[in-house]
C-alpha cells in the first residue's frame, strides 16, 4: 500500500491554484478594508476565502487518494473474481465532513446475489452515513441546548456546515437512537469504577420527570396539514414507506433515570428511559455492574422516598448499604404540616418546622414522631389532624430512610440535589416551548444528554470515530 498513499509535494502541486486564490481575496479584503474598520471589514471576507479553501483543499487531497488505482485495487472483481460482477461505471456520491461537502466519483458494482456495491465507499467510511462524525458530532453537541432550527443555523454559522433544518434533526435523532442503544448495550460504559470513586463510595438516586409527547389527535392534524399543504404546491408526499408511528394517549408520559456519583461529584453518572418503574430497575442493575457497584467500599442511594423507587433498589440492588431519605423532601412535607396548624408564612409555622427538623436531623424520626404524637392529642380532629395524621403516615413508612443521625456519622449525603439536576439536564432539552416528542426520539435525546453531563461525550465519540 506504501505507493498508495499520498505525499506532501503531490499536495502543495494540486494546491497551487487555490493557495494563489486564497492569498488574493486576503490581500483583496485588507486593501479594501476602511481606516477604522480594518478587522470589522476584513474579517468575514477571509474567513469565507479559508472556508472555501479548506474545502478544496480537502477535496483535492481526497481526489489524489482517489487516483492512486483505488477503484481498480478495491474492486470486487479483484477481491471476490469467483461472482459474475457486472461494472456499472462511476457515479458520483458527497458526504458532508467538518472541512466541508466532499464529492466523490466511484464505480458501482453489481451482481444477482450480493446487488450494487461501491467498493470505494466502505474504504472512506461513507457506505452507510453521509456524514462524517466529526459533523454527527457537532450537529448533537449543539442539539443539546438549542432547538434544530436555530441549531442548524448556528452550524452554518460556527462552522460554515449547511444542513436544512429538517435533515438536521434526522441527523440528531439518528444519532440520540444510535446513543440510547449503545448504552443499552455492553459497548458503551463509563470511564470510570467504584474504584475510582472519593473513598471508594458510590451514591445512587432515581427519580421520574413529566415530559411533553405527541398524542395521536396531534399527529392525525400534523399529517392532514402537510398532506394539504404538499397538494397546494402540487408535491408528492415524503413521508417514509411503511406504519406510521403511533401517537400517546396522553400530552405528558414520565419518564425515569437512574444517576451513580462519588462525594465530591468527580465521578457522576447518569441513565434515563421512557419504561415503567420494572424498565428502570433492570436499568440500574445493568448499569450498577458497569461501574462494579458491588465493589465499592460503600454504596447507598439517596431518593425522594417513592415508594416504586425503594422497591426496585431493594430487589435491583441489595447490596446497598442504605436507603436514605432525602432531607429536603421530608423537610417539605413537615412544612405542609407547619402551615395546616400555623398557617402559610407565619412565625409559629417556621418555629414548628425547625423544631420538628431539629428532632429528625439530631436525633431520628423516631423522636420527631413521639413529638408529633403530642400535637395529635391537641387537634382530635379536623384538617389540623389530617395533615398530622398524614405526615406520621409518611415518616412511619420510611423510619429506616430517616435515621440522619446515624447517616451524618457513616459521613453519607443526606440530599439528593443531584439527581435532581441530572433531571433537569437531561430534560430541559425536551421541555421546550411547544415541543412535543415521539417517545423513541424524546429518549434518543435524553441518551445524548446523558452522555454529555455525566462527562462520558468525548469518549464516546472517540469510539464511534474509532468503530
Amino acid at each position: 500500500m506504501e505507493d498508495k498513499k499520498i505525499t506532501a509535494e503531490e499536495l502543495k502541486a494540486a494546491w497551487t491554484k487555490d493557495i494563489d486564490a486564497l492569498a488574493e481575496k486576503v490581500a483583496a479584503a485588507m486593501n479594501s478594508a476602511n481606516p477604522g474598520h480594518i478587522i470589522d471589514d476584513s474579517e468575514e471576507p477571509v474567513r469565507d476565502a479559508n472556508g472555501e479553501f479548506r474545502q478544496q483543499s480537502y477535496q483535492k487531497a481526497m481526489d489524489l487518494l482517489q487516483s492512486k488505482k483505488l477503484q481498480e485495487d478495491f474492486s470486487p472483481q479483484q477481491k471476490l473474481p469467483h461472482l459474475k460482477w457486472e461494472n456499472k461505471g462511476p457515479q458520483k456520491t458527497s458526504c458532508l465532513t467538518v472541512n466541508g461537502p466532499l464529492t466523490i466519483t466511484r464505480t458501482i458494482f453489481w451482481n444477482s446475489h450480493q446487488g450494487s456495491v461501491a467498493p470505494v465507499d466502505s474504504l472512506l467510511g461513507i457506505d452507510k452515513e453521509k456524514y462524517s462524525t466529526g459533523v454527527r458530532e457537532m450537529a448533537s453537541r449543539l442539539n443539546l441546548n438549542e432547538a434544530f432550527i436555530p441549531a442548524s443555523g448556528n452550524l452554518l454559522r460556527m462552522a460554515q456546515l449547511s444542513i436544512s433544518h429538517s435533515a438536521f434533526r434526522d441527523l440528531v435523532e439518528r444519532e440520540g437512537l444510535r446513543a440510547m442503544q449503545a448504552i443499552t448495550s455492553s459497548s458503551h460504559a463509563p470511564d470510570w469504577t467504584s474504584h475510582d470513586c472519593t473513598n471508594k463510595t458510590v451514591i445512587t438516586g432515581a427519580d421520574g420527570v413529566m415530559v411533553p409527547i405527541v398524542t395521536e389527535e396531534q399527529k392525525q392534524k400534523r399529517r392532514a396539514t402537510e398532506k394539504a399543504r404538499q397538494e397546494k404546491q402540487g408535491k408528492k408526499s415524503t413521508r417514509k414507506r411503511g406504519r406510521p408511528k403511533s401517537g400517546s394517549d396522553g400530552p405528558y408520559k414520565e419518564f425515569k433515570l437512574v444517576s451513580f456519583y462519588d462525594s465530591d461529584k468527580s465521578h457522576k453518572y447518569a441513565v434515563g428511559t421512557s419504561g415503567n418503574h420494572e424498565v428502570l430497575g433492570r436499568i440500574m442493575r445493568r448499569e450498577a455492574g458497569k461501574i462494579k457497584i458491588g465493589q465499592a467500599e460503600a454504596a447507598y442511594s439517596v431518593t425522594d422516598g417513592a415508594e416504586w423507587i425503594y422497591r426496585q433498589y431493594k430487589i435491583q440492588l441489595p447490596m446497598l448499604d442504605e436507603n436514605i431519605l432525602d432531607y429536603f423532601h421530608l423537610r417539605d412535607h413537615v412544612i405542609a404540616t407547619s402551615y395546616a396548624l400555623y398557617g402559610e408564612g407565619t412565625k409559629k409555622a417556621k418555629e414548628w418546622r425547625e423544631d420538628m427538623m431539629g428532632y429528625v436531623w439530631n436525633q431520628g424520626s423516631m423522636v420527631m414522631l413521639d413529638k408529633i404524637n403530642n400535637y395529635k392529642r391537641r387537634h382530635k380532629d379536623g384538617p389540623k389532624r389530617e395533615s398530622l395524621d398524614e405526615l406520621c403516615q409518611y415518616v412511619t413508612k420510611r423510619v429506616d430512610m430517616t435515621d440522619y443521625p446515624s447517616f451524618r456519622q457513616q459521613g453519607y449525603d443526606c440530599g439528593s440535589g443531584p439527581t435532581e439536576s441530572f433531571c433537569g439536564c437531561l430534560t430541559t432539552r425536551l421541555k421546550g416551548r411547544g415541543m412535543r416528542w415521539d417517545k423513541d426520539n424524546a429518549e434518543g435525546i435524553m441518551a445524548l444528554g446523558s452522555l454529555y453531563y455525566s462527562n462520558q461525550w468525548e469518549n464516546y465519540w472517540k469510539n464511534e470515530r474509532a468503530a
